[in-house]
Parts: structure tokens; sequence; C-alpha cells
């Protein structure tokens, strides 16, 4: 079984970079970072400034999908695929739904984890799963910043995988 721990650290504190490294190395999966082809500004991610272009994305527009600057030519090579990002809005952002759509997925194993303050996964497996069709999407999980690669190990032999 190959897996692959791809992710998209938006913030200048890499707190879900730092996450991925730690579940890739639990997991002995292969790290890739999802960047989109415009880099996210601090004006970017205003959460509070309705203007601000994840406000736009995330609530005027949850259709959008930023594009990604590069992608895996070897996505064939994995079955499991951790996806990881920070919470938006109760929702991954939707440069993930890019990435996911950006492949078929078909009959592979999709695990979401997220980074986040305090808020919950809330919709986002609703909101993935059609950018994932006839793959197994399980119930992600958000972790604390200090998650440990342990937490990490730990959690991967609760999954169905």
């Amino acid at each position: 079984m190959s897996i692959l721990v791809a992710y998209f650290s938006a913030s200048t504190g890499k707190v879900t970079e730092k996450m991925a490294e730690k579940l890739a190395k639990a997991v002995d999966g292969d790290l890739f970072e999802i960047k989109p082809e415009t880099i996210y500004t601090e004006a970017d991610l205003d959460w509070t400034n309705p203007e601000s272009r994840s406000s736009k994305e995330m609530k005027d527009n949850p259709s959008f999908r930023p594009p990604i600057a590069e992608k895996i030519d070897n996505m064939d090579d994995y079955d499991t695929i951790f996806v990881g990002f920070p919470i938006w809005w109760y929702i991954a952002p939707t440069i993930i739904n890019t990435f996911l759509e950006s492949y078929d997925l078909s009959g592979k194993t999709i695990i979401p984890f997220a980074s986040s303050g305090s808020s919950g996964m809330g919709n986002t497996n609703a909101n993935l799963a059609p950018s994932c069709p006839d793959s197994k999407l399980i119930e992600g999980k958000r972790f604390p910043a200090n998650v440990s690669e342990e937490d990490f190990a730990e959690w991967a032999e609760t999954l169905d995988i």
C-alpha cells in the first residue's frame, strides 16, 4: 500500500505543513505540498474582511477552484491519500477540491485531516465528496497544532485503510 500525504498550508506559521510532515513520518508516506498558482498573502487570508480573497472564495463563490501550481505525475502509485488543510468556514479551502478534481481517484481511499484553532470539521466531507467520486472518503479529523507523530500513528491505526 502506497500512501501520499498532500497538504495545503496557507499561513506564515505553516501549521498544516508541520502536521503533514509528522503524519507522513507516522504512516511512512510521501509528502506533497498543494501550492496555489497565486500565493495567498496575509491580506488574502484575513477572514474578518469580507472582501479578502479567501472570504470571497469561500462565501461568495464556493464553486470557485483556485488553480494549483503543480500536479503529481505518479498519482496512480498511491492507494491512500491523506489530504491536509486549515479549516476555512467549517470546510476545506476550495483549493483542496481543485487538487482532488485534478486526478482520477477511483478506488483510492481519501482521508482529510485539518488544522484549526477551534473549528471542527463541519461539512468538510460533504463538500469534498463530489470532488472525489468513486473513491472511499473517510471522515476526517481536526488536530491541534501540537499533535505528535505518535498521535498520528495511533489515529492511523484506527482507520480502515
